[in-house]
Formats: C-alpha cells, sequence, structure tokens
C-alpha cells in the first residue's frame, strides 16, 4: 500500500493548474487595461477555440449555461416548443431550455456510455419536438450518430452540451462540432478554465452572427446604442478570455494528463470486480473530466463519501436526475428511468486534477479499496 508523504494533504475532486502562460497573458491583459468585454483576448480566444473544435465559427460567453441559452434564442427556440434533452445531467442543460420558454422533454440514459440512450430519444419525438441536447457526461461522448440520424429524419435541431467533453472525440471528430452548434463551459473545475467562461462553437454562419448580435445587449455594431430588439449581456472578459487562452494553448499537455491520470486508477482499481470505472467505447477517446466509479448497490455512497473525506479524499455523487428535482419534476410525464436513476444512486466521483501524481492516485485507490472493503463487511 502507498504511504501518504503529509498527513495534512487534501485531495480535492479538481483544481486548476494554472502555469507561468496563464500569469503572464491575464498580467497582459490587465496592464493594457482592457479588462472588460474588449481586448485582443477574446478574439483569439475564440478563434483558437473554434480551430480546436475544427469549427468556423465561435462565440465567447460569459458561462456555459447562457451559452445554451443563447444558441437556443439565437435559433428562434421558444414558448410551444419541446427539447429532449437526458434527465442525468447537471440542471444547467434543462434551465437554459426553460429559460427560452421551451419544455424539456427527459430521456433515460444507455448503460454503455452513461449518456442519453437514442432509442428512448427517438421514442421522445413529438410534433412539437425542435431540437435535441445530447450531454458528453463526465467527458464521455454520447453515441452520436443514431441522435443525428434522427435528428435529420425528423427536422430537429442538435445542440450538444460539451461542457464537460475539452478534447474528446466521436469517431475520430471533436465533440463540439457533430450537431448545429456544440457549447463548453470554462468553470474553475473544467480541463479548460478561464475561472467562469463559456463557448457555442458551430459551423453555422447565420447561427454565429445573431449568436454574437444577440450576447451584446442586440446592439448593431454599426450604430452605436442602437438596440432594434432585447438582447443579453453575457459577454466574456479579457481577464477570462486571457486565463482561458493560456489554458487552451496548453491543452494537449492537460488532456494527455487528464488520461494519464485516468489510467492509473484502471492500473490501481481495475482488478475490483465490485467496480465499474468510466465507460470507453471503442468509437470514443473521453476527456475524462471526472474519474467516475458505479459501487455495489449495497453500499451507501454517502457513508463511503464520509469515511474517504475522513482520509482526506474529496468525493461528489453523480448528479440527481432532473425528473426528481423541485424545479424540474413537473416537466416529467410519468416517464421511466431506471438507467439514470441507478447510474445516480450508485456513482461517484474521485479526484482527478491534472496535478495529481502517480504516487497520489495510488494512495487514493489504497483507501478507496480499504474503504469499499470497510463498507462491504458491514452491509
Amino acid at each position: 500500500m502507498a504511504e501518504k508523504t503529509d498527513a495534512r494533504k487534501f485531495y480535492p475532486i479538481a483544481e486548476p493548474d494554472i502555469g507561468e502562460l496563464e500569469i503572464e497573458y491575464v498580467t497582459d491583459a490587465v496592464r493594457s487595461g482592457w479588462v472588460s468585454s474588449l481586448g485582443r483576448y477574446v478574439e483569439e480566444f475564440e478563434r483558437g477555440f473554434a480551430d480546436f473544435c475544427h469549427t468556423r465559427h465561435a462565440v465567447s460567453t460569459a458561462n456555459g449555461t447562457v451559452a445554451l441559452h443563447l444558441t437556443l434564442a439565437a435559433l428562434g427556440i421558444g414558448p410551444g416548443d419541446e427539447v429532449i434533452v437526458p434527465t442525468l445531467t447537471f440542471i444547467a442543460t434543462a434551465s437554459a431550455v426553460i429559460y427560452a420558454g421551451a419544455t424539456p422533454v427527459f430521456v433515460d440514459s444507455e448503460p454503455q456510455t452513461w449518456c442519453l440512450d437514442p432509442a428512448a430519444v427517438e421514442r421522445a419525438i413529438t410534433p412539437r419536438t425542435r431540437a435535441i441536447i445530447p450531454v458528453h457526461l463526465y467527458g464521455h461522448p454520447a453515441d452520436m450518430d443514431p441522435i443525428l440520424d434522427s435528428a435529420s429524419r425528423h427536422n430537429l435541431i442538435v445542440i450538444e452540451d460539451a461542457a464537460e467533453s475539452h478534447g474528446a472525440t466521436y469517431k475520430g471528430r471533436m465533440t463540439g462540432g457533430l450537431g448545429s452548434a456544440g457549447i463548453f463551459s470554462f468553470y474553475g473545475n473544467k480541463l479548460i478554465t478561464s475561472g467562469e467562461g463559456g463557448m457555442i462553437v458551430t459551423n453555422d454562419s447565420a447561427l454565429a452572427e445573431r449568436a454574437n448580435f444577440l450576447h451584446d445587449h442586440a446592439m448593431r455594431p454599426e450604430t452605436r446604442y442602437y438596440h432594434s430588439e432585447i438582447g443579453y449581456n453575457y459577454r466574456i472578459t479579457n481577464l477570462q478570455a486571457a486565463l482561458g487562452l493560456a489554458q487552451l494553448r496548453r491543452a494537449p499537455e492537460l488532456i494527455a494528463r487528464k488520461r494519464q491520470i485516468m489510467n492509473w486508477y484502471r492500473e490501481f482499481l481495475g482488478e475490483r470486480e465490485d467496480l465499474k470505472l468510466n465507460p470507453s467505447m471503442p468509437w470514443a477517446e473521453s476527456s475524462f473530466w471526472m474519474v467516475c466509479a458505479l459501487l455495489p448497490s449495497r453500499i451507501d455512497p454517502a457513508s463511503m463519501m464520509t469515511e474517504l473525506r475522513a482520509s482526506g479524499i474529496d468525493s461528489r455523487p453523480f448528479f440527481k436526475p432532473l425528473h426528481t428535482l423541485p424545479p424540474t419534476r413537473k416537466y416529467d410525464n410519468g416517464g421511466r428511468f431506471p438507467i439514470a436513476e441507478d447510474l445516480s444512486r450508485r456513482g461517484l466521483s474521485f479526484p482527478c486534477g491534472v496535478k495529481l501524481t502517480r504516487q497520489d492516485v495510488e494512495f487514493i485507490c489504497s483507501t478507496i479499496k480499504r474503504v469499499l472493503d470497510n463498507q462491504t463487511s458491514r452491509a
């Protein structure tokens, strides 16, 4: 068993890796005086992120939630429209749909990927359906081809919620650029962070132009302070973009590190038949935003989290299915979601910050095994 070298050390779920390049760019932005939504780093971040996703356009936003709302608004999705979303996702996916005045329609997950089930998507389509939002959950891509096929046959829009999947690929293609649009988050725990921030990526020039217009108060660029309609203040700042651009330029290093950390977890926990680690389908390359495991049904995740915390190891439960939450349960029309409910009930996430060393992961895994054995003996 690996020995813990510092008894006071705490292993958080995630933490950003801020290096000299980030400090250089942010300092330069501060010294330039361009600290709000104008400045060279905004444009460079947008251009660089579009290249990263292999899309023609990128529109930066204040965060990932408003990126999704702005995309829906720019596409004209609103009251009377239905948007299909997985029930197992962070609430922001449904919140953005509700902000737009549309109705979220929940579908179950599939056990292989933990992402929304394409067959359930097909069954959920009605004459009011306008869009599908697949979520690349915990960094693993949803199975996009059947989703895109359903969308094509029913003339629907596909918006990827790629907030957790920076650098992940589906059949060799970057997530975010597979549908009509994709959105990303740059929150502090994301693989690429700007503290707060988001991005829309798309190959649709009209969509990008509309989103750019709406996200700055719907102000006509040729006529200052002329607003032809109500828009939004959804802009990113030059300071955030400076941090995000530096992170983006280090993206290959950060992505490789995430995958290495996942490999260490598989090395140290792979022999445990009572733990199922992150999915890894042959047609996908996950970014492993979170290192996750499904516990045996007899184990209480909350009790396990408490024991891990006592050893200095943070852990998190999976998201709560949206059809069970007070503000969104009213959108559940009596559907059944057994896979999502099982995943949520059994899932835990473990520390996965890119600063972790092999020795750190070995200690974390030895502690997980010890706690799991303790829990099993008491079950």
